[in-house]
């Protein structure tokens, strides 16, 4: 089995990326059961999606400053972060009702999230080296899927105890952590370099180039996983207007949050003759549009409204590898990694206020609470704008 995954590295890595982040939103994939049945609101969704993020942030600077993946295989991080993390999310179906415990085991399975999806992309580099650019845009394809894949879980067991989807999420981190652990660290990993001071991330903002990249990125991660979340009560409100069952909001909220994989690796099949910021650029065009207009056509035809939700979610996450790869070409050469680790990190703090403003005020606001993640695609573009930069890929221009 070892011999058979080593020959396909990269569709390995992917597959074990689209397990381990099934963890992610898998809370968010039982919503609906799971609040009916312990009384739970839509402030408590953003709570435990705000720990979740907070975990993965927490779990990401203290990988990035004391430079563990350096000091152990990538693999092995992998598959313990897999491991712990299905623990974790099968720990919360104990205390799903049980604040603040509930919000611990959320926070814990962020904490293993950090060393599944940022391992994942160095998995990438020490196999598929001379590809990692389109590598990126399926590996971030997965961990979108990964996201959905909750979802559809849920469509799946309908009927079922909520705890189903969940207990099937544990098993898929488990899986995927094996198979990683299996495939191994790669022949091309970087030389280790021992700890990465915080500094040398924080130095990369004083170039205007990897600023300006940063600033798009930022408002990216505002809207993006502010509008995950908000994703099963959006399709629940218009399969309300159309008079159809609650039955189908998981399997459309795996629908508008699994598309994203598609604009993905578009984004990233197009990146290699437009160039990286080309796509970034419309991609936030794009999903800042259907942001601004959204609330403003909330009246209109519920089938109309879904098509706009799948087309946002094509958009709102296409921009996302070709951010990074956008970084990690204006960063100093010599802390490449520190500073996608900070920039990773900030970006991810951004999404804890963007998630909490949004879920607490959508009871009093509706679709109007969408306004709150306007200004992240209007000031990434402006950001993006302030300078120009050197598009990546062959024949690209900006």
């Amino acid at each position: 089995m070892t011999n058979l995954l080593r020959r396909y590295p990269l569709p390995t890595i992917v597959l074990a990326q689209l397990f381990g982040t099934s963890l992610w939103f898998s809370v968010n994939g039982v919503w609906l059961s799971l609040a009916r049945e312990a009384g739970l609101t839509e402030g408590d969704l953003g709570r435990l999606t705000l720990a979740v993020q907070a975990g993965f942030i927490a779990g990401t600077l203290g990988i990035a400053i004391t430079g563990l993946a350096d000091r152990f295989g990538a693999s092995r991080i992998f598959a313990v972060s897999c491991t712990l993390g299905a623990l974790a999310n099968a720990g919360f179906m104990a205390v799903a009702s049980q604040p603040p415990l509930d919000f611990l085991f959320r926070f814990l399975t962020g904490l293993c999230l950090a060393g599944i999806y940022p391992l994942g992309m160095k998995l990438v580099i020490a196999w598929t080296p001379r590809y990692a650019g389109a590598a990126l845009a399926w590996l971030v394809g997965m961990l979108t899927l990964g996201t959905a894949l909750p979802h559809m879980m849920r469509g799946v067991t309908l009927g079922l105890p909520w705890e189903w989807p969940l207990g099937v999420a544990s098993c898929l981190a488990a899986t995927g952590g094996v198979l990683v652990l299996r495939l191994g660290d790669g022949p091309h990993l970087p030389k280790i370099s021992g700890r990465l001071p915080l500094r040398q991330g924080l130095a990369a903002l004083g170039r205007p180039r990897f600023l300006a990249v940063a600033g798009g990125y930022f408002g990216h991660m505002w809207e993006l996983y502010a509008f995950w979340t908000l994703v099963p009560l959006l399709t629940g409100r218009e399969l309300q207007r159309l008079g159809a069952g609650e039955a189908w909001v998981p399997w459309l909220s795996f629908a508008v949050i699994g598309v994203g994989a598609a604009g993905c690796i578009a984004g990233g099949w197009l990146s290699r003759t437009l160039g990286s910021a080309w796509v970034a650029r419309r991609a936030l065009m794009l999903s800042g549009a259907v942001c601004l207009s959204y609330p403003w056509l909330g009246g209109w035809s519920p089938l109309f409204l879904m098509a706009l939700l799948v087309v946002w979610g094509i958009a709102v996450v296409a921009d996302s590898p070709q951010f990074s790869a956008l970084a990690a070409e204006a960063a100093p050469r010599e802390s490449v990694g520190a500073s996608l680790a900070v920039m990773n990190a900030v970006g991810f703090g951004l999404t804890l206020p963007a998630i909490w403003l949004t879920s607490g005020l959508w009871e009093s606001l509706g679709v109007w609470v969408l306004v709150v993640l306007v200004p992240g695609p209007v000031l990434g573009l402006w950001s993006l704008g302030r300078v120009r930069l050197a598009p990546t890929g062959p024949g690209a221009q900006a």
